[in-house]
């Protein structure tokens, strides 16, 4: 476990700058990924109340990520979240929350490629591959080909360059809202779905997806020690989620009040497919995936490699990490759920580590825990809400992956 999170997050700083417009940048880039295209389903399955919890999750992991950085001042050789983990519980600490990082980064990984298969197949419709004298169809052949595309990536000994290509992310998430309203309006498609206002049942759902959407914390304690002035941390981090949340409750608003509850995660895949701005948007959501899916891999198989460092060689390496593309590529044909693995995704682990972790370190490294007073009803408000949340969450998204298995 000494490798793996550490290595890439001091490899990822090294590209980062010290000022705070980059810092802002790299923020915002965190936070801007897959999650953008299931929020209209999010607030489809909750109403438009949907809107008052998304603000209420931005909230919420905003205060989390300020714990973070508290919990990062507490000690010089805090650097990393893990670290964190570590300093507060011990190496026991470390294993628990990489764990949960690890496997976070590894169903991330696996929405990618479903993600692209899902708009592959959107573009492409009963299109097959033939090798040799077997027949791959359609959806199952995308999925392939992405992971034949994302290969050679995972191979590359630095990922500053995807690092940098990958800021590409933010402008790709402006264009795609951009894309999706320009449907709306002058593609035909209009916006004449009104909805309810609230749905009891879809709470759960809908704050999951919310979750995933901030889930950066893995990456945010990295950026305060590249930071040049420490005291402008807590701008950047309302700056980039101010930023964020504009970007995601438009998203939402627009998808919601075009498709209603016929809205799909991801939703281009209810873009009609012969307008140019629908294949704008389809063909932008496809970047995020070419340029993030690597640096979600990359930690897990440096920690893996980190076992056979008395045997370290290149073909290990490359070795290790075809094993895990394939077996991402073995989850994604399995489980071919966007939208329900981004529930889980969320509830589950996204839940864990940007609400329930935060609030438990920062109580034990502070020793606030029998502080009575605001700040602990804030963090036992937290606890108690986010626990629910991955408990129901976790049960919804299960229920519906193992109904459409």
């Amino acid at each position: 476990m000494k490798r793996g999170l550490e290595t890439v997050h001091s490899e990822l700083q090294s590209c980062q700058g010290t000022t705070f417009i980059r810092t802002l940048v790299n923020g915002v880039k965190t936070m801007s990924g897959v999650g953008i295209l299931s929020v209209p389903y999010a607030l489809a399955e909750v109403g438009w109340s949907g809107l008052i919890l998304l603000l209420l999750m931005t909230v919420v992991c905003w205060h989390t990520e300020l714990l973070l950085s508290n919990c990062m001042n507490a000690h010089p050789f805090i650097r990393t979240y893990s670290h964190i983990g570590k300093f507060a519980f011990g190496y026991k600490g470390k294993v628990l929350v990489s764990l949960f990082l690890y496997l976070e980064l590894y169903l991330v990984a696996i929405e990618f490629l479903i993600l692209e298969d899902d708009n592959l197949n959107k573009l492409f419709p009963n299109m097959s591959f033939k090798v040799g004298n077997l027949k791959i169809q359609g959806k199952c052949g995308f999925t392939l080909l992405a992971a034949l595309v994302f290969l050679p990536t995972t191979w590359l000994n630095s990922l500053g360059l995807l690092a940098y290509i990958s800021v590409s992310g933010v402008l790709a998430s402006v264009i795609l809202v951009l894309c999706v309203l320009w449907v709306g309006a002058a593609d035909g498609v209009g916006f004449h779905e009104r909805g309810k206002f609230l749905k009891w049942s879809g709470i759960p759902t809908a704050l999951s997806f919310y979750a995933f959407c901030y889930c950066g914390h893995v990456i945010f304690p990295t950026l305060l020690p590249s930071t040049r002035d420490k005291k402008q941390f807590c701008k950047v981090l309302v700056s980039c989620f101010v930023l964020c949340t504009v970007n995601y409750a438009s998203m939402a608003i627009i998808g919601y009040l075009m498709y209603g509850y016929t809205v799909k995660s991801p939703v281009t895949l209810n873009l009609p497919i012969r307008k140019v701005s629908s294949k704008i948007a389809i063909y932008t959501t496809m970047i995020n995936p070419l340029t993030k899916y690597a640096i979600m891999i990359s930690p897990i198989a440096m920690a893996i490699e980190g076992r056979f460092q008395h045997h370290k060689s290149k073909f290990i390496n490359i070795f290790i990490r075809t094993l895990l593309v394939i077996s991402t590529v073995g989850v994604a044909i399995s489980v071919p759920f966007f939208g329900y693995l981004i529930s889980l995704t969320g509830a589950f682990l996204s839940v864990t580590a940007s609400l329930l972790l935060p609030c438990i370190c920062y109580l034990k490294i502070s020793k606030r825990y029998c502080e009575f007073g605001l700040q602990w009803l804030v963090i036992i408000s937290i606890l108690v809400a986010g626990s629910l949340v991955a408990v129901l969450g976790t049960y919804a998204s299960l229920r519906e992956i193992i109904d459409h298995m």
